[in-house]
């Protein structure tokens, strides 16, 4: 598996999304139970984006991303974070709002796989 380029770190502003999968039964008189469900049901996104960095560090991390297609994971440990983690990249763009500088958004999608 592939590590993700850290030759620059991502712009603060980083954002980290839970969304934990539960299962809720109703009762009567509006009582109900709640329970996590599956062994990886708290995956994390995170939002990231590297602002007015350099061309040749923008292409190389959109590079990166492109040769994973998507669909092949890869390990990156965000900041504030203790462990790397499996991660994919369905979705990221790249522009360019000054001579020799670019901004890159990515959306990194945690993922649980063998």
């Amino acid at each position: 598996m592939a590590n993700f380029p850290t030759t620059v770190a991502p712009t603060y502003g980083t954002s980290k999304n839970s969304d934990p999968v539960i299962r809720v039964a109703q009762f009567g008189s509006g009582y109900s139970q709640r329970s996590v469900y599956g062994i990886n049901q708290d995956l994390k996104v995170f939002d990231l984006t590297w602002s007015n960095i350099s061309e040749t560090n923008a292409d190389e991390i959109e590079t990166f991303l492109e040769a994973r297609g998507g669909a092949e994971s890869f390990s990156y440990q965000p900041a504030g974070e203790a462990a790397s983690k499996k991660y994919i990249c369905v979705s990221w763009s790249k522009s360019i709002p000054y001579l020799n500088r670019a901004t890159i958004n990515a959306t990194f999608q945690q993922v649980a796989e063998a």
